[in-house]
């Protein structure tokens, strides 16, 4: 299925572009531009006819060809991504918006809806969407309604669907945009009147931290460049899904401290089959690319909140913590430590997922995550 919406999009795009640049197409161009045979363009063409995505401009007469034209120079989506992770009944939702403004608004309308979700925030433009399986109504409509809300998610064995109920503009995205968005597998949607109801396929992906602290040292290296590097590494490899990075500030008064006393934390989702071999990547690339040899990293699989962990934060930004304490805080939780005595910061930045960045840049800020 995948694959076939791959395709479509591919042969969506070119006809919309054609449209703009040409006034219209036909199918030898379609043939020549895509490299496919005659006959399979004309299926395409049938295909997206039935879809009403295209329409015949002019039929076609003796040796002249019948030429068409997409219905809209409208973008084809603005949704960029959207994917998900899973904890037990715990589900957190990705959506990556190639627009800000969009990206605001689906986290007002989704926050005022409720339905199934729990916690809805926005970082730039990420959308992220925590919630649990099952199912909650909503209503969603014209003002002072929502527009759009999250009503029900499921599992199905290796994918996780979510069900969004809309109405206007978020209708026009949840039939005409998603399924184009990278991670989706499916959508399935069927009207009711003026709403819109959607199933999105998305893979059942786990999430991963990894918290990585002192690879630099007074001379030389930047550990927010080793871990903004490391995730853009790790994104290339296939099947993962880079979700962020972030700078955590720690207690100053620390005299081994290289300059400001900053750690890294990194997010990223992947499937469990490939946790291992991603860990194996980080820690060679870490110890590779690092200029201290006190480098350390913690790694963290999941979505459940644990207890301790959030202590542990807030202590790291109030006063010196020893390695013993992190080594202590990792075995009760599960949490995999490697490296030296940078482990502490990487515990650190993975102990303050989740906290705003008031909280993450200023260690005097109240914490109250």
């Amino acid at each position: 299925m995948a694959g076939v919406l791959e395709k479509r999009n591919k042969i969506l795009s070119l006809m919309r572009r054609l449209t703009l640049d040409e006034g219209s197409f036909t199918i030898a161009d379609i043939a020549h531009q895509m490299d496919i045979p005659r006959s399979t363009a004309q299926d395409w063409i049938n295909r997206l006819i039935e879809d009403e995505c295209i329409v015949i401009s002019s039929p076609g007469k003796g040796r002249e060809a019948t030429r068409y034209i997409a219905r809209t120079a409208l973008p084809q989506t603005i949704c960029k991504r959207i994917f998900s992770t899973c904890d037990g009944d715990l589900v957190e939702i990705y959506h990556e918006c190639m627009s800000s403004g969009c990206a605001a608004f689906c986290k007002h309308h989704h926050g005022r809806a409720g339905g199934v979700l729990t916690d809805v925030r926005r970082d730039g433009t990420l959308l992220r969407e925590m919630g649990r399986i099952g199912s909650v109504d909503a209503a969603v409509g014209i003002s002072p309604l929502p527009a759009v809300g999250v009503v029900a998610i499921r599992q199905e064995g290796d994918q996780i669907v979510q069900t969004i109920r809309s109405f206007g503009g978020p209708a026009y995205s949840l039939t005409e945009m998603m399924s184009r968005a990278e991670g989706v597998l499916s959508v399935e949607t069927h009207r009711n009147g003026t709403i819109v109801e959607g199933d999105v396929y998305t893979k059942a992906l786990r999430r991963l931290l990894i918290g990585i602290d002192d690879t630099d040292s007074r001379e030389d290296g930047a550990t927010f460049a080793l871990a903004y590097a490391l995730l853009q590494r790790l994104g290339r490899c296939e099947g993962v899904m880079p979700i962020s990075h972030k700078v955590a500030m720690l207690y100053p008064g620390i005299s081994e401290k290289t300059a400001g006393n900053s750690c890294s934390l990194i997010e990223l989702a992947a499937g469990e089959d490939a946790i291992s071999g991603i860990i194996k990547q980080a820690v060679a690339f870490v110890a590779g690319e690092s200029a201290s040899p006190e480098w350390g990293i913690a790694i963290r699989t999941g979505l459940a909140e644990q207890e301790g962990l959030r202590a542990f934060g807030e202590q790291a930004r109030q006063e010196r913590v020893t390695i013993g304490d992190a080594e202590a805080l990792a075995q009760e939780t599960g949490i995999h430590l490697i490296g030296g005595r940078g482990v502490i910061g990487a515990l650190a930045a993975v102990s303050l997922q989740g906290c705003s960045d008031e909280i993450l840049l200023n260690p005097d800020h109240p914490f109250n995550p």
